[in-house]
């Protein structure tokens, strides 16, 4: 397993319905580079949150490296610099990319 995919698995086994309900939207995390491929977290579901694969959502959030989405995960990386370098690309709600920290933690 990727160290991309496990980031994704750890977000779905930290989830909770409460979680999800507050944020109430969804993503589609497109990741490049080794390990890469796209993710989408329906947080107006009641479970079942985080999938593999193309869909649409509200907000949509491209980073061109894996180790970069890792590095952010982690909290190696602050997501706003990350944005603020170009690493980070938002497509849609703003405000949704704004909430990506509580989603991590």
């Amino acid at each position: 397993m990727s160290m991309v995919s496990q980031v994704f698995d750890e977000m779905q086994q930290r989830l909770t319905p409460e979680k999800a309900q507050k944020i109430n939207a969804s993503y589609l995390f497109d990741i490049g580079g080794e390990g890469g491929g796209k993710w989408h977290v329906d947080l107006t579901k009641k479970s079942d949150w985080v999938t593999q694969g193309d869909q649409e959502a509200q907000c949509v959030i491209s980073i061109a490296k894996g180790e970069d989405w890792v590095s952010i995960a982690s909290g190696k990386m602050n997501p706003t610099m990350a944005f603020m370098q170009g690493k980070i690309k938002v497509k849609g709600d703003m405000g949704l990319a704004l909430k990506l920290q509580s989603l991590l933690a």
